[in-house]
């Protein structure tokens, strides 16, 4: 590995306007790889390539503007440029723009637009999505209280090794008699399909 060849290249593609490297220019100054970290230089590289739609991009401008790094922290711009990734189906910008409904950051809270969003990344693999949809299964939260599905999604959380999600499962499994833990395990494998079939 050659980082600084890697960024020479990506620099030359990019300032050519080749959306794939700006978008990986961005990730070398924001990761410090082959370049000092430059959060700036990151945020304006990152711009480029989103604003060419590029959904990769969009996301990590949306984080940029959700963290507040290279540019003043703006969580209406980070829920739209989130909004523009997940529109392409962009798991990490779908679990994300669930986290703003949820917390009500750059737009009005709604349990039932995070459901939405967590559903849709859950079903493409997300794992932090699944946890948090099995969370709000769990709580009642934009959706009818249900320890079946919400088991469900902590169980397939687990399997793509999210960390908290056992705590999950120990919260969800005692109030699912023998039988419900059964079709709970096999609604998990039934998701399982669903996002490995679409790979």
């Amino acid at each position: 590995q050659d980082h600084k060849q890697a960024v020479f290249w990506y620099r030359q593609a990019a300032q050519q306007g080749f959306a794939d490297a700006q978008a990986s220019l961005g990730y070398m100054y924001s990761a410090g790889q082959g370049v000092k970290q430059d959060y700036r230089q990151a945020f304006f590289w990152y711009r480029k390539a989103a604003e060419q739609g590029l959904a990769n991009a969009q996301h990590n401008l949306g984080l940029a503007y959700e963290r507040g790094q290279g540019v003043q922290l703006d969580y209406k711009q980070a829920f739209f440029w989130y909004r523009q990734a997940a529109q392409q189906g962009f798991v990490n910008a779908q679990t994300n723009l669930g986290n703003m409904y949820l917390e009500g950051k750059g737009t009005p809270k709604d349990n039932m637009q995070a459901v939405y969003f967590y559903q849709q990344a859950a079903e493409r693999g997300g794992a932090a999505a699944q946890f948090n949809l099995g969370r709000l299964y769990a709580l009642g939260l934009g959706v009818r209280k249900d320890y079946k599905l919400a088991y469900a999604w902590f169980f397939s959380a687990q399997q793509n090794g999210y960390a908290d999600a056992s705590a999950g499962l120990y919260f969800v499994a005692p109030k699912l008699n023998a039988e419900e833990l059964v079709e709970a395990k096999e609604l998990a494998r039934r998701y399982a399909w669903l996002y490995h079939s679409r790979d």
